[in-house]
This record gives C-alpha cells, structure tokens and sequence, in this order.
C-alpha cells in the first residue's frame, strides 16, 4: 500500500511527539510531601479583625468601633482589646475582670439555652440575656395553647403559639418595669422579640375565633388589632406603656450600645469636683519640639482667666488655688503620661482688682513618640469646687532627619533667656523661659515674643555657620507691613538646629489682627519654610 508523502510526514510528527510524551523527565525525581511549602493562613490577623464584629457586637460603642477599625497593627489591637476590658471592670483594684467573665459566662449561658439551628448569643433572647442579665421574672408557655389575656391586653380566651414573657425591674438607662415579650410562631424554638402581645395570637387571623372581650362586645374590631392599632378603637383598654410610641421606644432603647462612663483622672482624688452648669473655663495648647528622631518634647499649656477665680484670704494675701490633673493616652486608650499639679496665685488686697483683669498660666512638658494622642484634662478651683473638664486631641509630628524641618512657633507674653542663670522651673525650653499667650491678644505697646527652633539646616563649610536666611515679615490683612533679616553672626547654637527667639514691638502697631510670618531659606539644599502665627492688637 503506498503511502503520500505529506502522510509520511504527519506519521512522523505524531509518533515523535507520543515518544516524547512517554519519556520520563530526567532529573526531576519526586518531591516529598514534607518538603513542599505549605500555605498557612495567618489566623490572628482575621481574629483581631472579627473580634468586634463577634465578640462583643453587643457591646462595644460606634464609638469604640470606629476607633478600633482605624488601627493598623495587632499590637495597637491588643492594647485597645485591653483597655476595652479595663473601662468596664467594676473592682479595678483586684486581679479579676468581674464583667468580662460574667460577660462570657453570659453568652455560654445563652448557647446552651437559647440555640434553635443558630447559636444561642445570636437569638432575640440571647442577645437580651447577654446585654441585660437574667430577668427578675420570666413567665414561660413553651407549648402555648389556651391563654385568657389579662384586661390590658383586651380580655377574653385565645390559643397562643409558644412565647416568653422576661420582666426587668430596672434596666439601667433604659428605664424600670420592663416587659419584654418573645414568640416562637414556626414552632422551630427560635423566639422573637414581639413588638405587640397580639403576635403570640394564633387565632388572629381566624374570623371568629380567640375574640377580645371588646370584640365580643362589639366595642372593637379585629381588623384594627391585624393592623396593630392593638386597643385604640371605641375602647382603650391599653396601658401607656404599651402603646405602639412607647414600645417602638423601648425596643429602640434596648437595642442601643449603652455609653461607657471612662475614669479618665483615676480614683482616690481628694474631695469631690463639683462640676455644675457654669464650670470653670480653661484653655489649653500643646506645642512640640524636635529632642531625637524619635522624641519630642511636648509642652502643654493651660490658662485661666484669674476673673474667673475665687480668691480666698490666706496671711492676709488674696489667693486663688487651682487643682489641676491630666492624663495622655494614645488612640488605643494606652496610657502615655500623667501629671497631677497645683498652681497658686496670690496678690496683695490692693492689687486684686488689676491681678484679675490677668491670667494664670500652668505648663508641662513630656517627652512622646510621634502618633496621634488625647490629653484628658481636669482643671478645679479648690476655693470654689467648680470644674472643667476638656478631651484634647492632638498629633506629635514625626521629623525627617534630612528634611528642614522647624518646631511650633510659639508667640509668648514673655520671653527670658535662662544662659548663666539657674535653668529651672516650668515653661523652659532648653535655656530660654517662654510663656505662651494663648489667646493670641496683646495690648498696644505689649511686645509680642516669637520663639522657634530651626532643625536640619545646612552648615556652610567655610565659616562653620548656619548656611540659612531667616526674615520676619509682619502682615495685616495679607499686606506686609513690616520685614527684619536675622543675623546669624554670634549665634549661640550654631549647628543643625537653631533657635529663634525676637520681640515685635508695637507700640505703633493699630488694633486689629495681625499676621507674622517667619521664612527660612537654606542654602544648601533649596529647601524653603514659612511657619505663621496670628495674634491681636487689643486697646
């Protein structure tokens, strides 16, 4: 038989190519199931992810949420899960978190008694049970049946589907006398919240049959109960507390994450502050400066007005005293700082009424990471009991080592350099004292003090100074009014920072608002700063 050519050919190829098929590879002997690499999931990350969504859906805050899923690292998760236990310890002082085990023992409690092809924590009565505790009574008809209503609920006999009624004598934050009804209609044991006793009704819907009392009568009818106007028809046999505004405010109510009342300033403070509808009014402002890559000094300062204050007779010197207590945590409610001081003011009878046209001032400086923190703050005036309270919020920045780079610019109602002088005491900031004026408000002819540190600058290398040009312009309603260069010939801290400090006299200066800007220019890399601060010409 011959065979063509372009067959011949086709033959070859597919004989080549099953050949090739059934030769075994050479030198790839079998790997062994041990030396594979194995895919294991990282368990902690989706633990740490879930736990709010499960663990406690009940009970953490919107609050509390949000803050949680703002969180970046499981460290920060573990510290915020902490101090999430810690808030609602009731006996802090003991090894035991009595909430948190009640807590747990709760939902087990709940799994084991309320679970119908879902687990019991997710169930209408476990939720209840785990947010609320064991009720004070509980009337139980796991197999319904007949049922005579009570005359609240319209009177007359009826056949119910199984259902629960829970009574709370008080649910704190909620309200007292709680009557929570559950009704299992499918028979499936998975009871639900019922919003109108008439669901637990299996006659309802059957013409004639299970009547209220006022039906029967013909003061009712049932088409107003279908509706679930329950007894607002000719005859109101309703309690207040069970008409339909009341129970949708009630089920509202129950269903809200209750607030965490947070000790933010500890426990065995002496007295009790008094804290009433005119409180003490304080001001305050954080301030940073560059220590270390990874440290900065943090100054806070509070003012009050000393109008405000009630002076006391003490040795025949009119004093006010001032109570005042922090407290710095980070955005995971860990603990960075405390500071519990007092600040006393004092004036002869004759100077009082000046002193109090005045401010008293309180500083204090730590050392933080940069990140984002909250300053709790408690201000009291000892003589009179009245309190404020502020929350702070504030963010350290975080300095580029290679970048220029500068401090907050402080614009103080003094400025005193400390060089030769005993360094010590609070507003210091390395060897010059500066006290903040807060309110940004100077009188006419008050010098207005501008303090700021200058970091990463270069060094010009012939003359071994700062290879920068700094100018303060003065502006009043974005115009310049005024600009001065600063000599840096003699500086005292001449290297890779430099500090700032120059009083702006204004004596010729109108009420108004004004702006003062400082540049900075260094001449070894380019780089350009403009940090500006606003204050006030008053009379």
């Amino acid at each position: 038989m011959l065979t063509s050519a372009p067959f011949r050919t086709f033959a070859f190829v597919l004989a080549f190519l099953l050949t090739t098929s059934l030769v075994p590879a050479q030198n790839k002997p079998p790997q062994s199931p041990d030396l594979k690499p194995r895919k294991v999931k990282d368990e902690s990350k989706r633990v740490f992810k879930d736990w709010p969504k499960t663990d406690v859906a009940l009970i953490i805050t919107p609050d509390e949420l949000r803050a949680y899923e703002k969180l970046t690292t499981n460290e920060e998760r573990e510290h915020f899960i902490e101090d999430f236990w810690r808030v609602r310890d009731l006996t802090p002082d003991t090894e035991e978190n009595e909430y948190k085990d009640e807590y747990y023992e709760r939902i087990a409690y709940a799994d084991e008694h309320f679970s119908s092809g879902k687990p019991g924590h997710l169930t209408d009565r476990g939720r209840i049970y785990i947010k609320f505790g064991k009720p004070d009574e509980v009337e139980s008809h796991p197999m319904g049946g007949a049922y005579d209503r009570p005359s609240y609920e319209g009177g007359g006999s009826t056949s119910t589907y199984p259902f629960e009624k829970w009574f709370y004598r008080n649910i704190p934050g909620v309200r007292s006398g709680v009557d929570i009804e559950f009704v299992d209609p499918t028979g499936s044991g998975e009871y639900r919240l019922a919003r109108n006793p008439d669901e637990k009704d299996a006659l309802i819907h059957v013409a004639g049959a299970g009547q209220t009392l006022a039906e029967r009568l013909g003061f009712a009818d049932r088409a107003d109960r279908i509706a679930g106007l329950g007894g607002f028809g000719i005859v109101n046999y309703q309690r207040a507390q069970d008409s339909p505004f009341e129970v949708l405010q009630l089920l509202t109510d129950i269903e809200r994450v209750q607030n965490v009342k947070r000790d933010y300033f500890g426990r065995g403070l002496i007295g009790t502050p008094k804290i009433d509808d005119s409180p003490l009014n304080f001001e305050v402002q954080a301030h940073f400066f560059r220590q270390s890559d990874n440290r900065v000094l943090t100054a806070f300062t509070i003012q009050a007005d000393n109008k405000d204050l009630v002076f006391a007779d003490s040795g025949g010197l009119q004093t006010a005293r001032l109570n005042i207590t922090g407290r710095i945590s980070t955005i995971t409610e860990r603990a960075a700082g405390r500071f519990e001081d007092a600040v006393v003011t004092t004036a002869l009878p004759s100077e009082l009424t000046e002193l109090k046209e005045r401010r008293s001032a309180y500083g204090r400086a730590v050392i933080l990471e940069p990140g984002r923190y909250r300053l709790d703050l408690m201000v009291r005036d000892v003589n009179s009991g009245a309190t404020g309270i502020q929350h702070y919020g504030f963010e350290v920045p975080r300095y580029n080592a290679q970048q220029l780079a500068t401090s907050s610019i402080v614009l103080a109602a003094k400025l005193e350099s400390m060089t030769g002088k005993v360094a010590a005491g609070p507003f210091l900031i390395g060897q010059t004292k500066v006290v903040p004026n807060l309110s940004g408000d100077f009188r006419r002819g008050q010098p207005v003090g501008v303090y700021l540190q200058v970091y990463n600058i270069g060094i010009d290398q012939t003359t071994l100074e700062p290879a920068v040009d700094v100018e303060y312009q003065l502006l009043r309603e974005g115009i310049k009014i005024t600009e001065q260069k600063e000599d840096w010939r003699g500086a005292a801290d001449a290297g890779p920072r430099l500090t700032l400090t120059r009083l702006i006299d204004t004596k010729d200066l109108t009420p108004g608002e004004y702006e003062v800007v400082v540049r900075v220019r260094d001449h070894v890399t380019g780089q350009t700063l403009a940090p500006s601060a606003y204050f006030r010409i008053v009379r």
